[in-house]
């Protein structure tokens, strides 16, 4: 399912209702599964804001990703979050994970499937 779209800043953000950002952002949603709990998440420019379509996920935010490693340019993977705070996601709910924050789905009761908008700052 995971089809991507990219759309400007200005019109996801008025689209969402978010407070305007710089005309350098860019802006890519797509949509998502996730069938089980996956590795700890740092997107250093990305902030994503989740939208669950289905079915319900345990996700821990903020925190310390422990014995994160650099995958690519400001994005970080780890096994797990040390000092989060977990919450449970189902549909209809919308998270925003500020870039800079660790996340990572730790539970999954698939079929989860979620729409995300990520907001990348520039560099």
């Amino acid at each position: 399912m995971n089809r991507r779209a990219f759309a400007s800043a200005a019109t996801v953000t008025l689209l969402l209702g978010l407070p305007a950002v710089a005309a350098q952002d860019a802006v890519v949603y797509f949509t998502g599964d996730q069938t089980q709990a996956a590795l700890a998440k740092g997107h250093e420019r990305d902030t994503d804001i989740i939208y669950v379509l289905d079915g319900t996920a345990t996700v821990v935010t903020g925190g310390t990703a422990t014995g994160a490693t650099a995958i690519a340019d400001a994005e970080l993977r780890g096994p797990s979050i040390d000092r989060g705070t977990s919450r449970t996601l189902s549909k209809g709910d919308v998270l925003v994970v500020p870039h800079g924050t660790p996340h990572q789905f730790t539970q999954v009761r698939a079929p989860f499937l979620y729409y995300v908008v990520k907001v990348t700052t520039a560099p």
